[in-house]
């Protein structure tokens, strides 16, 4: 059961009402980085989980947690709305054809379709994508997807930080770039209550190694052609992160045969110009295609008949 306070989690004040920056607050609620992603993300793995129930616990805690941020955003991009019908009338009414045409920066669907209110939209008024949410089933897998939302989340609202001079924005977005700080570091600390690095790589842990190919096991392969000699870096050489292994350095080299698909299905209507083998520089003769399937319904009908018989 989910619970709603009336009163948002944190403060958000607006002091000089801007369309063009509500614009922009939509890519932090249904952007790839935005807080829809985060708060589905891990909602959806709470209510995957199994396991222990500390770990479910506090992914719906957080989970929770991220759809306050978004009625934030949301609050926010509404505040920043006011006034922008007129905005929008004196914008087409303008002599300019070319501030007509781009409205100053304003999105016309928070006038037009939404009222003067936030969308399950980025900041090009994209619909929020679901195929973003990860959802593994691995916990370790999916700690390491939480941290890199929140990292580029984190991103995401430095830039907006820095693209506002509103004393009550940049007021917010503080707050929601100190939570991102937060939830990186408590991701990671998941993974270290799992048993850390060498515990959990590689993930799945459950993959049994003496089933790897030796010769490309923690080796790194260089398909650089004009830098034959790789430059040293920590992912090269020495004992790897998982301490189960060496890095090497292998140069890139095929190791088996040009693939060989054979001849396109007569049913699936390829181009007759790909009716033909490397052995042969003519056509096929598709002409006896139909012949050959006559053929062989004659002999099904044969069949049938000796088998009634």
């Amino acid at each position: 059961m989910f619970y709603h306070d009336s009163k948002l989690q944190y403060k958000v004040r607006v002091d000089k009402p801007n369309p063009a920056f509500a614009k922009l607050l939509q890519q932090a609620i249904g952007g790839i980085e935005g807080e829809i992603r985060v708060c589905l993300q891990y909602l959806f793995q709470a209510w995957g989980n199994r396991g222990p129930n500390k770990y479910r616990d506090m992914l719906l805690d957080t989970g929770t947690e991220e759809i306050s941020h978004i009625e934030m955003l949301c609050t926010a991009v509404a505040l920043n709305l006011d006034g922008a019908t007129n905005e929008l009338k004196d914008k087409i009414a303008g002599e300019n054809p070319i501030v007509s045409n781009i409205l100053g920066g304003i999105d016309p669907r928070h006038v037009l379709s939404s009222g003067l209110s936030a969308m399950a939209v980025d900041a090009n008024g994209v619909p929020f994508n679901g195929s973003w949410v990860v959802g593994s089933g691995n916990i370790a897998a999916d700690m390491y997807a939480n941290v890199m939302a929140e990292a580029t989340g984190r991103v995401l609202a430095t830039r907006l930080y820095e693209m506002t001079d509103d004393s009550g924005m940049k007021d917010m977005l503080a707050f929601l770039i100190t939570r991102d700080a937060m939830h990186q570091n408590q991701w990671l600390a998941v993974l270290e209550d799992l048993g850390g690095v060498k515990e959990n790589l590689p993930i799945p842990n459950t993959f049994p190694m003496s089933d790897h190919i030796p010769e490309v096991d923690y080796a790194f392969i260089s398909t650089n052609i004009e830098n034959p000699a790789v430059d040293a870096g920590r992912w090269n050489s020495g004992p790897s992160i998982d301490g189960k292994g060496e890095f090497k350095t292998v140069q890139g080299a095929p190791a088996a045969e040009r693939p060989d698909l054979g001849m396109p299905d007569v049913k699936g209507y390829a181009q007759s110009q790909q009716m033909k083998d490397d052995t042969d520089d003519g056509l096929l003769e598709i002409s006896r295609i139909p012949l050959c399937l006559n053929v062989i319904a004659g002999l099904k009908r044969l069949v049938r008949r000796s088998s009634l018989g």
